[in-house]
């Protein structure tokens, strides 16, 4: 059997393997890992990012061989969280070390992950500066246990905090293969959004972007699942009624007119760059019971229509934890096929 098929079947095997361990062996502590098997570290740093004018936190899962191996380099997957999350939610709530650590074990290739703190931000330079003196003033919101400090920012040029300041920090600062082939990016929902707008709006930075039900057709009004046909918004009336709960981050970081919504756009973003030869490679999943379904279906239908193909699945879920947790075995499987090459 050739080799680039041992390794498919290989990789194939060992995603079974943890999907059918989830429910006693990664979920609860280390009980996937044998007694002496290594497992990665977990640590919360901070650095200051120049994009956003001030000092922001991030979670860093360094694997099992970056501690024994000093002169080894390690490609990066940075992962980001949704609305009403932070820089602790892929760790505390996903689990993903220790999905990492279990995939590793069975043999996949070694990766850094890093998790910034992405406040409410949708990742995007917003389309007009908030008001940070107000946002000093009071408890940020959804967030018992984040200081306003933490929350609040003077500049919001979330995607070149991302893109720039962090990368260029994560690089100087742990052994990474320093280069866009070793680096991707992947979130959920609003960081699934993150994730694929940076991805496509940086191909100097990400050569691949994971998207876990993320809100990929922000302007989408309605979709017709028979037809593959798309309609989209064509005021802010229509998008407004579309995000009752998310309007006060979305009118921030996208704006208050269909133009800077359009400008935010994946799919629009797409269609402009098809062509390049540095397009980064896709991953898309999401629920057939979330409510966002129908954002993943236009986006995929969106990058069709220029004969992009990306990696497209849904599966049984919603817009939960449990669904993400999951499926981020998947995700991290995709990405350390193309950065660890």
């Amino acid at each position: 059997m050739p080799q680039s098929s041992l390794t498919s079947r290989r990789t194939t095997l060992l995603v079974a393997w943890i999907l059918a361990a989830q429910s006693g062996c990664i979920v609860e502590g280390r009980k996937g890992q044998g007694a002496g098997e290594p497992a990665g570290g977990v640590s919360t740093r901070q650095f200051r990012s120049q994009a956003l004018g001030t000092t922001k936190h991030y979670v860093v899962y360094l694997p099992p061989s970056y501690t024994r191996d000093r002169q080894r380099r390690f490609p990066v997957a940075f992962y980001l969280h949704g609305l009403d999350g932070d820089e602790t939610d892929w760790t505390a709530r996903g689990h993903i070390d220790k999905t990492l650590d279990s995939l590793i074990a069975a043999g996949l290739p070694e990766m850094i992950l890093v998790m910034p703190d992405g406040d409410d931000s949708w990742y995007t330079t917003w389309n007009f500066l908030g008001d940070f003196q107000g946002c000093l003033k009071k408890a940020p919101p959804h967030r018992k246990t984040e200081s306003v400090n933490d929350y609040c920012v003077p500049w919001p040029h979330y995607d070149d905090y991302i893109a720039r300041d962090l990368v260029a920090h994560v690089d100087s600062t742990y052994r990474t293969m320093a280069d866009r082939r070793h680096r991707a990016i992947a979130g959920l929902s609003m960081g699934g959004y993150g994730a694929v707008w940076l991805a496509i709006a940086y191909p100097d930075v990400f050569s691949a972007a994971a998207s876990h039900s993320g809100v990929l057709a922000p302007l989408l009004v309605a979709y017709d699942s028979t037809t593959k046909r798309a309609r989209y918004a064509s005021d802010m009336k229509q998008i407004a009624e579309q995000y009752a709960y998310t309007w006060p981050s979305m009118r921030l970081a996208f704006g208050r007119d269909t133009l800077g919504w359009w400008a935010r756009d994946p799919g629009r973003r797409a269609l402009a760059r098809a062509t390049r030869v540095d397009f980064p490679e896709l991953y898309i999943d999401v629920g057939v019971e979330d409510h966002y379904l129908h954002h993943s279906r236009a986006f995929r239908d969106a990058l069709e229509s220029v004969r992009l193909r990306p990696e497209y699945y849904e599966r049984s879920g919603a817009h939960t934890w449990p669904y993400w947790q999951a499926n981020a075995v998947h995700s991290l499987t995709f990405m350390a096929r193309r950065v660890t090459q």
